[in-house]
Protein backbone atom coordinates (compact mmCIF):
# COMPACT_ATOMS: atom_id res chain seq x y z
CA UNK A 1 0.00 0.00 0.00
CA UNK A 2 1.38 3.76 -0.58
CA UNK A 3 1.71 5.96 1.78
CA UNK A 4 3.13 9.36 2.23
CA UNK A 5 5.16 11.06 4.45
CA UNK A 6 5.59 14.52 6.10
CA UNK A 7 7.11 16.65 8.98
CA UNK A 8 5.31 18.11 10.99
CA UNK A 9 5.83 20.98 14.14
CA UNK A 10 2.95 21.11 17.04
CA UNK A 11 3.21 22.57 20.04
CA UNK A 12 3.53 21.80 23.93
CA UNK A 13 3.29 23.84 26.80
CA UNK A 14 4.62 26.51 24.85
CA UNK A 15 7.10 24.70 23.12
CA UNK A 16 7.45 23.31 19.78
CA UNK A 17 8.28 20.15 18.70
CA UNK A 18 9.03 18.36 15.57
CA UNK A 19 7.83 15.10 14.39
CA UNK A 20 7.35 12.72 11.42
CA UNK A 21 4.05 10.72 9.99
CA UNK A 22 3.54 8.01 7.86
CA UNK A 23 -0.02 8.09 6.40
CA UNK A 24 -1.00 4.92 4.27
CA UNK A 25 -3.89 5.75 1.43
CA UNK A 26 -6.10 3.65 3.35
CA UNK A 27 -5.15 4.25 6.99
CA UNK A 28 -6.38 1.67 9.09
CA UNK A 29 -8.20 2.84 12.27
CA UNK A 30 -5.50 2.03 14.97
CA UNK A 31 -2.35 3.85 14.82
CA UNK A 32 1.28 3.82 16.38
CA UNK A 33 2.91 6.51 18.22
CA UNK A 34 6.95 5.71 19.20
CA UNK A 35 8.29 6.98 21.52
CA UNK A 36 12.45 7.56 21.48
CA UNK A 37 14.30 6.65 24.89
CA UNK A 38 17.43 7.77 26.73
CA UNK A 39 19.51 10.18 24.24
CA UNK A 40 17.61 9.51 21.20
CA UNK A 41 15.97 11.40 18.57
CA UNK A 42 12.80 10.42 16.07
CA UNK A 43 15.04 8.15 14.39
CA UNK A 44 16.00 5.71 17.32
CA UNK A 45 18.73 3.78 17.54
CA UNK A 46 20.27 2.31 14.66
CA UNK A 47 17.87 4.11 12.57
CA UNK A 48 15.30 1.56 14.21
CA UNK A 49 12.14 3.86 14.11
CA UNK A 50 12.71 4.64 10.95
CA UNK A 51 12.50 0.97 9.45
CA UNK A 52 9.51 0.51 11.81
CA UNK A 53 7.68 2.86 10.15
CA UNK A 54 8.47 2.00 6.52
CA UNK A 55 7.22 -1.48 7.52
CA UNK A 56 4.30 -0.57 9.32
CA UNK A 57 2.82 1.99 7.03
CA UNK A 58 2.55 0.02 3.45
CA UNK A 59 0.62 -2.34 6.09
CA UNK A 60 -2.03 0.59 6.73
CA UNK A 61 -0.70 1.74 9.86
CA UNK A 62 -0.22 4.73 10.89
CA UNK A 63 3.22 5.58 12.55
CA UNK A 64 4.43 8.86 14.14
CA UNK A 65 7.73 9.41 15.25
CA UNK A 66 8.52 13.24 17.43
CA UNK A 67 11.51 14.72 19.37
CA UNK A 68 10.24 15.24 23.39
CA UNK A 69 11.12 18.23 24.24
CA UNK A 70 15.02 19.45 24.93
CA UNK A 71 15.66 16.58 22.41
CA UNK A 72 16.60 16.37 18.67
CA UNK A 73 14.72 19.66 16.52
CA UNK A 74 12.31 19.70 19.64
CA UNK A 75 12.56 23.08 21.55
CA UNK A 76 12.98 23.00 25.74
CA UNK A 77 15.65 21.77 28.35
CA UNK A 78 16.25 17.86 27.96
CA UNK A 79 13.52 16.27 30.55
CA UNK A 80 13.66 12.47 31.90
CA UNK A 81 11.40 9.71 31.13
CA UNK A 82 8.64 10.39 33.88
CA UNK A 83 8.83 13.62 33.29
CA UNK A 84 7.17 13.98 29.58
CA UNK A 85 3.71 13.04 29.67
CA UNK A 86 2.54 16.17 28.42
CA UNK A 87 5.28 15.66 24.78
CA UNK A 88 3.06 12.16 24.47
CA UNK A 89 -0.54 13.81 25.12
CA UNK A 90 0.33 16.87 22.78
CA UNK A 91 1.88 14.00 19.76
CA UNK A 92 -1.33 12.23 20.29
CA UNK A 93 -3.30 15.40 19.86
CA UNK A 94 -1.42 16.37 16.71
CA UNK A 95 -1.42 12.52 15.60
CA UNK A 96 -5.43 12.08 15.93
CA UNK A 97 -5.42 15.91 13.74
CA UNK A 98 -3.47 14.55 11.20
CA UNK A 99 -5.32 10.95 10.36
CA UNK A 100 -9.07 11.87 11.11
CA UNK A 101 -9.94 8.38 10.35
CA UNK A 102 -7.89 6.62 13.55
CA UNK A 103 -9.78 5.88 16.01
CA UNK A 104 -7.31 4.79 18.93
CA UNK A 105 -3.20 4.28 19.21
CA UNK A 106 -0.40 2.11 20.40
CA UNK A 107 2.44 3.42 22.13
CA UNK A 108 5.48 1.89 21.41
CA UNK A 109 8.57 2.63 23.25
CA UNK A 110 12.38 1.00 23.74
CA UNK A 111 14.41 1.47 27.29
CA UNK A 112 13.07 4.29 29.55
CA UNK A 113 10.58 5.68 26.55
CA UNK A 114 8.68 2.19 26.77
CA UNK A 115 8.54 2.92 30.52
CA UNK A 116 7.17 6.59 30.10
CA UNK A 117 4.72 4.53 27.49
CA UNK A 118 3.61 2.23 30.61
CA UNK A 119 3.17 5.44 33.29
CA UNK A 120 1.26 7.44 30.44
CA UNK A 121 -1.05 4.96 29.09
CA UNK A 122 -3.52 4.05 32.05
CA UNK A 123 -4.59 8.43 31.49
CA UNK A 124 -5.78 8.26 28.29
CA UNK A 125 -8.40 6.14 27.16
CA UNK A 126 -7.30 6.85 23.30
CA UNK A 127 -4.70 4.55 23.97
CA UNK A 128 -5.46 1.30 23.75
CA UNK A 129 -2.10 -1.29 23.07
CA UNK A 130 1.41 -0.60 24.32
CA UNK A 131 4.76 -2.72 22.62
CA UNK A 132 7.74 -2.47 25.40
CA UNK A 133 11.15 -3.15 24.49
CA UNK A 134 13.03 -3.49 27.30
CA UNK A 135 11.35 -1.38 29.51
CA UNK A 136 13.80 0.16 32.50
CA UNK A 137 12.00 -0.44 35.71
CA UNK A 138 14.65 0.90 38.08
CA UNK A 139 16.68 -2.38 38.80
CA UNK A 140 21.01 -1.91 38.46
CA UNK A 141 23.11 -4.84 37.20
CA UNK A 142 23.11 -6.57 40.90
CA UNK A 143 19.34 -7.75 40.27
CA UNK A 144 15.77 -6.83 39.83
CA UNK A 145 13.98 -4.14 42.14
CA UNK A 146 11.74 -6.16 44.32
CA UNK A 147 8.09 -4.58 44.56
CA UNK A 148 4.60 -6.40 44.58
CA UNK A 149 0.94 -5.38 44.53
CA UNK A 150 -1.93 -7.05 46.44
CA UNK A 151 -5.52 -7.22 44.80
CA UNK A 152 -6.45 -4.49 47.47
CA UNK A 153 -4.11 -2.06 46.34
CA UNK A 154 -4.39 -2.15 42.65
CA UNK A 155 -8.60 -2.09 43.49
CA UNK A 156 -7.93 1.11 45.81
CA UNK A 157 -6.08 2.85 42.77
CA UNK A 158 -8.15 1.97 40.04
CA UNK A 159 -10.93 3.70 42.25
CA UNK A 160 -9.18 6.82 43.30
CA UNK A 161 -6.99 6.97 40.29
CA UNK A 162 -2.80 6.63 40.30
CA UNK A 163 -1.99 10.25 40.06
CA UNK A 164 -3.07 10.33 43.90
CA UNK A 165 -1.63 6.92 45.05
CA UNK A 166 1.77 7.37 43.08
CA UNK A 167 3.34 10.01 42.83
CA UNK A 168 6.74 9.61 45.45
CA UNK A 169 6.48 6.05 45.01
CA UNK A 170 9.92 4.60 43.18
CA UNK A 171 10.04 3.24 39.47
CA UNK A 172 8.66 -0.51 39.97
CA UNK A 173 5.51 0.07 42.42
CA UNK A 174 4.18 2.78 39.31
CA UNK A 175 5.75 0.49 36.70
CA UNK A 176 2.93 -2.18 37.79
CA UNK A 177 0.50 -0.17 39.58
CA UNK A 178 0.16 1.91 35.72
CA UNK A 179 -0.18 -1.96 34.19
CA UNK A 180 -2.66 -3.01 36.22
CA UNK A 181 -4.58 -0.01 35.65
CA UNK A 182 -4.22 0.12 31.95
CA UNK A 183 -7.39 -1.59 30.51
CA UNK A 184 -5.85 -1.74 27.30
CA UNK A 185 -3.47 -4.74 25.53
CA UNK A 186 0.11 -4.96 25.77
CA UNK A 187 3.30 -6.84 24.02
CA UNK A 188 6.44 -6.65 26.33
CA UNK A 189 9.65 -7.74 24.12
CA UNK A 190 12.84 -8.78 26.01
CA UNK A 191 16.26 -9.36 24.37
CA UNK A 192 17.40 -12.23 25.76
CA UNK A 193 21.06 -10.43 26.50
CA UNK A 194 19.85 -7.37 28.02
CA UNK A 195 19.90 -7.15 31.62
CA UNK A 196 17.13 -4.27 32.11
CA UNK A 197 14.89 -6.46 29.80
CA UNK A 198 15.63 -9.33 31.74
CA UNK A 199 14.66 -7.74 34.85
CA UNK A 200 11.10 -6.07 33.74
CA UNK A 201 10.15 -9.51 32.83
CA UNK A 202 10.83 -10.62 36.15
CA UNK A 203 8.88 -8.09 37.69
CA UNK A 204 6.07 -8.72 35.65
CA UNK A 205 6.07 -12.21 37.18
CA UNK A 206 4.88 -10.63 40.28
CA UNK A 207 1.28 -9.59 39.04
CA UNK A 208 -1.51 -10.92 37.25
CA UNK A 209 -1.67 -8.48 34.25
CA UNK A 210 -2.71 -9.81 30.90
CA UNK A 211 0.56 -8.85 28.86
CA UNK A 212 2.30 -11.06 26.32
CA UNK A 213 6.12 -11.36 26.47
CA UNK A 214 8.52 -12.19 23.87
CA UNK A 215 12.06 -13.05 24.67
CA UNK A 216 14.63 -12.37 21.60
CA UNK A 217 17.34 -15.16 22.18
CA UNK A 218 20.78 -13.19 22.24
CA UNK A 219 19.74 -9.56 21.09
CA UNK A 220 21.19 -6.69 23.31
CA UNK A 221 19.32 -3.45 24.73
CA UNK A 222 18.46 -1.88 21.12
CA UNK A 223 17.98 -5.07 19.47
CA UNK A 224 21.27 -3.52 17.00
CA UNK A 225 21.36 -6.05 14.41
CA UNK A 226 19.66 -6.47 11.49
CA UNK A 227 17.86 -9.92 12.04
CA UNK A 228 17.00 -8.26 15.92
CA UNK A 229 15.17 -5.38 14.19
CA UNK A 230 13.79 -7.13 11.83
CA UNK A 231 12.14 -9.87 13.92
CA UNK A 232 11.62 -6.81 16.09
CA UNK A 233 9.48 -5.38 13.50
CA UNK A 234 7.46 -8.38 12.62
CA UNK A 235 6.31 -9.06 15.84
CA UNK A 236 4.90 -5.56 16.41
CA UNK A 237 3.30 -5.51 13.19
CA UNK A 238 1.01 -8.77 13.43
CA UNK A 239 0.53 -8.32 17.19
CA UNK A 240 -0.99 -4.33 16.64
CA UNK A 241 -3.31 -5.97 13.71
CA UNK A 242 -4.09 -9.37 15.29
CA UNK A 243 -6.60 -7.66 18.12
Amino acid sequence: MDYVQRALRFACQGQSLVGIIDVPERPLARGVLVISGGPQYRVGSHRHYTLLARLLAPRGIPVMRFDCRGMGDSEGEPRTFDSIGDDIQAAIREFFLQVPAMQEVVIWGLGDGATAAALYAHTDQRVRGLVLLNPWSGGTAQGAPHARLDLGEIAFWKQVGLDHALGPDPVPQRLLASLACFGGAALVVVGGADTAGRQFADLMERIDVPVRRVTIAGADHTFASREWRDEVAELSANWIVSW
